[in-house]
């Protein structure tokens, strides 16, 4: 097996294949290099024939109604609805500020500020300290212990198995990219092209996603693991409104993640159109969406400040493949990981 040199801009390789570890951001995870174990991280078969499933049958998605102060401030101030991109803007930064954070030192800083409130009996300090410590529990168990939010392995289970080769990716919505660059380094030798119309996002939240962040994914050469870094891959990220994009029928794999349950249901055949519009006949459409469970409601209840920006609603595997179906999609693999459903599809 060809080895990569292990540099401190590049520090694993596959000799660190099966090892895990938390770094104060986010866990590094290279275990299942060879993806064994997909049933374990992907649940499919849900549904066997999707033209039997009906609305009155499973019910609409559960819309999250709580949202986050700053956008109840600015609505208050300017006497009207935030615009949507506006509202994006700001959960991009807030998004971002939680990625960035050093979680065992800022849990540290929290502890000894809040053990000064209490000395001085500050009430509103307290109980404000209290919130901010229980916002980052969540977020550490979340993204850094569970590692649900970028979930390496359910994502790789999920991408497994595709009929491309040195494909050309578009991520719609793409933020920091992640998704786009897992799937690169599963199937690389092609490009991967990023949309997003907050320049934040591709001057911050993709810029600064760490470079020495290792993607499991395969040697072109040999067909055997390997681990990639951002710096490695074939990337252009654009800052664009998807509605404006002038691309045809060019792109093997059309990506989003956390899009199409930013909008209600008279939008939807919108977003799925976008899709459709820029993946060829044998191509591929990949899509997530947060999954409605408990736990989920739970953590955007507590993360509303946070996250809680934008329109949100929590579905079911079988709600997102029926709003893809009932769009033009045929499903080809579909399912959940962590906290997310993820869908396989193909254009009609």
């Amino acid at each position: 097996m060809e080895l990569a040199s292990i540099t401190p801009e590049h520090p694993f390789s596959e000799q660190d294949f099966e090892y895990t570890t938390l770094l104060p951001s986010y866990r590094v995870d290279l275990r299942n290099a060879r993806n064994e174990q997909l049933n374990r991280f992907l649940n499919a078969n849900v549904v066997s024939d999707w033209s039997q499933l009906s609305w009155k049958e499973i019910g609409r998605p559960f819309e999250v109604k709580k949202l986050a102060k700053e956008r109840r401030d600015w609505e208050k101030e300017h006497e009207q609805d935030m615009p949507v991109k506006k509202s994006w803007e700001y959960f991009n930064r807030s998004f971002h500020n939680l990625f960035m954070q050093d979680v065992p030192a800022e849990q540290e800083r929290l502890k000894s500020s809040l053990k000064d409130s209490f000395k001085g009996f500050h009430l509103h300090d307290i109980k404000q300290g209290l919130g901010e410590m229980a916002r980052l529990s969540l977020w550490n168990y979340v993204h850094r212990i569970e590692d649900g939010i970028w979930d390496p392995r359910g994502k790789r289970a999920l991408f497994e198995g595709l009929d491309v080769e040195n494909p050309r990716i578009l991520f719609l919505g793409a933020a920091e990219g992640y998704e786009a660059m897992q799937l690169h380094a599963m199937y690389p030798g092609g490009e991967v092209v990023m949309v997003d119309y907050d320049a934040f996002c591709k001057t911050d939240r993709f810029a600064h996603f760490p470079n020495t962040y290792p993607f499991l994914g395969t040697n072109p050469q040999t067909g055997a693991p390997k681990v990639w870094y951002k710096d490695q891959m074939n990337i252009t990220y654009l800052v664009k409104d998807i509605r404006d994009l002038d691309f045809h029928k060019e792109f093997d794999i059309v990506l989003s993640v956390g899009l199409l349950e930013h909008v209600p249901d008279e939008h939807k055949p919108a977003i799925l159109e976008w899709h459709r519009k820029f993946v060829k006949d044998d191509g591929y459409v990949i899509m997530t969406t947060p999954r409605n469970q408990m736990k989920s409601r739970i953590y955007y209840h507590v993360m509303a400040d946070m996250m809680n920006h934008t329109y949100r609603e929590l579905m079911d595997i079988r709600q997102m493949g029926l709003y893809a179906y009932e769009n033009g999609l045929d499903i080809v693999r579909h399912g959940f990981i962590k906290v997310h459903n993820g869908i396989i599809a193909r254009a009609r």
